[in-house]
């Protein structure tokens, strides 16, 4: 310090603001063979926006093509292109050695955020449908291997994923979910049908939810708070079959394989009052393949790592510092006014403002320099299903009686 002078220093004795993340940024994993390798080397991440047709074009015309078309499909407005990081995996001699290449990708998902300097929040993987037969017991099939390394994959990245099961039967779709234990992973159970050229072929709908997830984020200035259950699938030709859905009649197949926890796509009919929409597809799925139902909607699971991703930021500012009312003061009101802002944003319903208990901060961890937060959240729940009581308004013939009566004052 001068003598003889001044000095100028900056306190950071207030609450700090954050910004969060963006949530909608995607990781793609699967093949490409006739790719550049140049651009897109084998097993490396690389990050591009999707609404770069150069960069698109070098993806060449394999399956890692068609996902980013799939996710191009879904977005409206201004916001053109997602962004999106592909690790393009080796095809294999069948498709068991494809999947270990995809699950080897997958194992490896910790580097990318700093290799590619951004955090994949959204993530799809090709082959979640393949289950090898066990060898001991013939005719019983395992998990899909690509399904438990994605499992672990999402909790590294505080990320989802959008699963394709089997898309050929609801039962063997419901047997594939019940291979799942997992807030992060979120089963579909049909695929897509899309024009490559002249000709329509089949290809995975995963990609095509992350696109929705993109869209709904860019209606909801980026954030990940809202579900995107009722929301038009674009770009589809058709699906890979028909699952009968009335919003009606719980029987239906479709309203027995959201029962457990699995999405679908359904088509829109005309002048039919059970169907979801007159026309277009359109995506209902709300819940991922938790086995509790505290925090199986999805949206609300995303909402909460979003909120997780603020936490971080907010303390890394505090971590360091001394101890000290005034540091715990701005500490505490930092997280609070965070949470107020999501609250008035309707982002969450509420929550709870006495977050330092006293009984949770002995003096022993305050001095080995530990101080306890208990926050509690209320994310904001889907509407799911309307229930209306109709019965008669015996009010409205007493009402007509009145008027029957006036009338005829009037005219005597």
């Amino acid at each position: 310090m001068p003598t003889f002078g001044m000095a100028f220093s900056r306190p950071m004795d207030e609450p700090v603001p954050v910004l969060g993340a963006d949530f909608s940024k995607m990781l793609l994993i699967e093949t490409s063979e006739d790719a550049d390798e140049a651009a897109f080397p084998i097993g490396e991440a690389r990050r591009f926006s999707s609404s770069d047709g150069e960069t698109v074009a070098k993806l060449g015309t394999g399956l890692l093509a068609d996902a980013v078309r799939g996710v191009n499909a879904q977005l409206t407005g201004v916001n053109r292109g997602a962004d999106i990081t592909v690790v393009r995996v080796a095809e294999g001699a069948d498709v068991g050695a494809t999947a270990a290449n995809i699950v080897a990708a997958l194992g490896n998902v910790a580097a990318i955020p700093s290799t590619v300097n951004a955090t994949p929040r959204l993530i799809w993987a090709g082959r979640t449908s393949y289950r090898p037969e066990d060898p001991e017991t013939p005719g019983q099939y395992l998990v899909s291997p690509v399904v438990t390394a994605l499992s672990q994959a999402c909790e590294t990245l505080l990320a989802i994923a959008v699963v394709d099961v089997d898309d050929t039967s609801s039962t063997q779709a419901i047997d594939d979910r019940e291979t799942m234990s997992s807030q992060r992973l979120m089963p579909i159970a049909v695929a897509a049908r899309v024009y490559e050229g002249e000709s329509v072929v089949t290809r995975a709908m995963g990609p095509r939810i992350l696109g929705l997830f993109a869209r709904v984020d860019n209606e909801n200035e980026g954030k990940p708070f809202d579900p995107i259950a009722n929301r038009a699938i674009h770009g589809l030709a058709g699906l890979s079959r028909a699952i009968q859905f009335s919003l009606l009649d719980g029987s239906t197949e479709g309203q027995q394989v959201l029962e457990a926890n699995v999405s679908i796509v359904v088509p829109g009919e005309v002048n039919v009052d059970g169907a979801v929409a007159d026309g277009g597809f359109t995506f209902i799925g709300t819940d991922n393949a938790d086995t509790g139902e505290l925090w199986e909607q999805i949206h609300q699971v995303r909402g909460a790592d979003f909120i997780t991703v603020k936490l971080i930021q907010i303390i890394r500012q505090f971590l360091g510092r001394k101890i000290t009312a005034d540091l715990v003061e701005a500490y505490i009101n930092s997280v609070l006014f965070m949470l107020r802002d999501h609250k008035a944003a309707d982002d969450i319903l509420g929550y709870n403002k006495d977050v330092f208990i006293p009984a949770e901060n002995a003096p022993e961890n305050i001095r080995l320099g530990r101080i306890k937060l208990d926050l509690g959240i209320e994310p904001a729940p889907v509407f799911k299903r309307a229930d209306t009581d109709i019965r008669r308004y015996r009010p409205a013939i007493e009402g007509l009686v009145s008027e029957i009566i006036a009338r005829l004052n009037t005219v005597a």
